[in-house]
């Protein structure tokens, strides 16, 4: 009996989590690319709309690969002066930014 309550609460388990991934999760389609330190490449794939990202180092030349518009900060926790970057668009490489948000 003590089996059948493993299995089942595992099941349980399961199920919850498949359908809390499967959900109203909701992201930006595409790739966000930025210029990083000595200008290394970095990207977000899909990033997730309505949520601030801070830069955890120095970040610039931001391009919008994604089907949403975008708005970069100044500052970190989305403060600061803003850029709005629609879809496809880039801004040059002596933006640099602490933040950004996607779908704002």
């Amino acid at each position: 009996m003590r089996l059948f309550r493993t299995v089942v609460a595992a099941f349980g388990g399961l199920l919850l989590s498949a359908s809390l991934t499967t959900g109203s999760a909701v992201a930006s389609d595409g790739q966000f690319v930025w210029a990083g330190p000595k200008g290394k490449p970095y990207s977000v794939q899909n990033p997730p709309d309505h949520k601030c990202l801070d830069m955890g180092q120095e970040a610039r030349a931001p391009h919008n690969f994604t089907k949403k518009p975008l708005v970069v900060y100044s500052g970190k926790k989305c403060k600061g002066t803003a850029t709005q970057l629609e879809p496809g668009r880039k801004a040059g490489s002596n933006l640099s930014f602490g933040s950004v948000i996607f779908n704002p």
